[in-house]
């Protein structure tokens, strides 16, 4: 069942970046510069979830969710060591999914790219309703469902045109998010230590992290259900990866973004985090009513706070949408040049746009918006349960990957190996065993939807084992008679 791996084969072949010739079908080609691969792999860890999903986390763990964003992003950090390690000497679109498929055999790589992309294609419905929430608040004239649907047009049209046209705007919407969150904690800082001009706020300070009940005040096992609610806000980190195979210089490209991964997360995860709950105490009514971060400037009484917030999140939308179709894509054309999904999705355009990956991708996140607003209790939900653990699939596969890559780089090209994981392969082992047992404890949680997701997500990946090893099954008694049918031949 199990290919044997070589990384002599590191490359995406003829659709490996640079090899285009202007033709069609002739691959992917290096569209993305240095800026683009910098500001993707920055706003990659600032996602949507940060500013909505954060008030849950602060009301079910207090200050203390500093703790569980602290754990998660030390398994970000582990996790994306790894993946840098193996994408560095192996830059290829397919990322983790091309990994896997080499060290551990053609159904991982099958499995894992395909439970990816039905995740990032789910995304693509939960983020165009909620930036066509947003702007129908703004112009009520135009319909929720016509936002969605302008939305989803207009940046799959920015794709279909070329990698850089993906590049620029993910730059712009990518700033404009890290320059808000970079003035928010700069801003919010100086109002906690009391140094903030014309600012008087009689909540802001240090005493808020203790003071009210605790740092604990719903124990230490709060800790932990704060992980559940946090950790999916963290997917995104990887598309640095699998964009690095359309830049001018892969290898440099992904051990840029791996080594920068550590002051990402601290700066802008932690940072943020650590002034919204210095700013109000965490069970401040205003947190669960208004949001998190538009509570905090609220209390520092900065007008239009709550549009100033709704501007910020319908660019994390817009952006996750922009990586997302991005994402999605380009794993579908990773999957189709790898025999593993309809070969027309490894076609290029004269530009290196996969064309028909790309529609496929957001035929797909259209049909997921119809459910949305057909039937959002039934088989939308369903959707977005049985995507909700595949960041945790993931994970996993890329620890497993890395253990045998390891072997095998050193074995075979040892110079290639630029970015190395610390301490292995004890760390990487210890990484896999805490993504199981939050696996586990995700079985546990009936109060926030985890058993439900855990279950739900098994069920969709033992399909798409199933169907991985039928596959497999069938190519490879196909080979066989290929073989014999030559050695009887006169």
């Amino acid at each position: 069942m199990t290919s044997q791996p070589t990384v002599t084969k590191a490359g995406s072949g003829h659709g490996s970046p640079g090899t285009g010739t202007g033709e069609p079908g002739s691959g992917l080609q290096a569209g993305l510069k240095n800026r683009h691969l910098s500001m993707i792999a920055i706003g990659g860890v600032i996602g949507a979830g940060l500013f909505v999903g954060s008030s849950s986390g602060i009301a079910t763990a207090g200050p203390g969710i500093l703790l569980s964003y602290a754990l998660v992003g030390t398994l970000v950090v582990l996790v994306m060591r790894m993946l840098g390690e193996m994408s560095a000497a192996n830059p290829t679109s397919g990322s983790f999914s091309a990994h896997a498929d080499r060290a551990l055999g053609r159904w991982a790589g099958f499995s894992i790219g395909w439970l990816y992309w039905f995740f990032w294609v789910v995304v693509l419905a939960v983020e165009a309703t909620a930036g066509a929430k947003i702007l129908e608040s703004w112009i009520p004239a135009v319909p929720q469902w016509g936002w969605a649907l302008i939305v989803m047009v207009v940046l799959t049209a920015t794709n279909l045109v070329s990698v850089g046209s993906y590049g620029e705007f993910e730059f712009w919407f990518a700033g404009i998010k890290v320059v808000a969150i970079a003035a928010f904690i700069v801003v919010g800082g100086l109002a906690v230590f009391g140094v903030l001009p014309g600012v008087d706020s009689d909540k802001a300070g240090l005493g808020n992290l203790t003071d009210h009940g605790g740092f604990l005040p719903n124990g230490p096992g709060a800790i932990l259900t704060g992980v559940l609610l946090v950790v999916f806000s963290f997917m995104g980190s990887e598309i640095a990866t699998l964009a690095a195979g359309e830049s001018e210089d892969p290898q440099r490209a992904v051990t840029k973004s791996t080594n920068s991964i550590i002051w990402r997360i601290a700066v802008f995860y932690l940072g943020s985090i650590f002034v919204v709950v210095s700013l109000l105490p965490w069970n401040d009514a205003s947190i669960a009513d208004e949001g998190s971060y538009v509570a905090a400037l609220d209390s520092l009484g900065i007008a239009h706070a709550g549009q100033i917030m709704n501007f910020i999140v319908l660019t994390s939308v817009l952006s996750c949408l922009n990586s997302g179709l991005y994402t999605a894509s380009r794993m579908a054309f990773s999957l189709g040049e790898r025999g593993d999904a309809p070969k027309a999705f490894a076609r290029t355009t004269s530009r290196g746009v996969p064309m028909a990956a790309i529609i496929a991708s957001v035929v797909f996140g259209f049909v997921a918006v119809f459910f949305n607003y057909r039937f959002p209790d039934s088989v939308f939900l369903f959707l977005v349960n049985s995507s909700g653990a595949v960041a945790l699939f993931v994970w996993l596969v890329i620890c497993f990957s890395q253990l045998r890559m390891r072997r095998i780089i050193q074995a075979e090209a040892p110079e290639k190996l630029v970015v190395k994981m610390w301490l292995y392969p004890y760390l990487t082992w210890a990484t896999a065993a805490l993504i199981v047992f939050v696996l586990g404890y995700m079985l546990t949680d009936t109060e926030h939807d985890g058993r439900e997701t855990v279950l739900l997500s098994l069920l969709v990946a033992a399909v798409v084992l199933a169907v991985a090893f039928v596959k497999e099954k069938v190519l490879g008694k196909a080979a066989l008679d290929r073989v014999t049918a030559e050695r009887s031949r006169p």
